[in-house]
């Protein structure tokens, strides 16, 4: 999967800011511009993480499928 990301350095922060529009603006940030690119692989990786099983509830009628992106 290749999604795009925007680097910019916050004055404020003093640190870079790394966002990706494409997946619901997941940011990170980072004092130089290879760990804040780092910091938002990290940030994708945990949101694009399964649930696991045992989280979900099965008392609704639901249908649970896979799909491979």
């Amino acid at each position: 999967m290749i999604v795009r990301a925007v680097i910019e350095w916050d004055e404020s922060a003093q640190a870079y800011s790394a966002t990706c529009p494409e997946l619901n603006f997941v940011s990170s940030f980072g004092d130089t511009k290879e760990k804040a690119i780092a910091n938002l692989e990290d940030a994708i990786k945990l949101m694009l993480e399964p649930i696991p099983d045992d989280l979900y509830s099965g008392d609704s009628p639901s249908e649970q499928i896979e799909l491979v992106l």
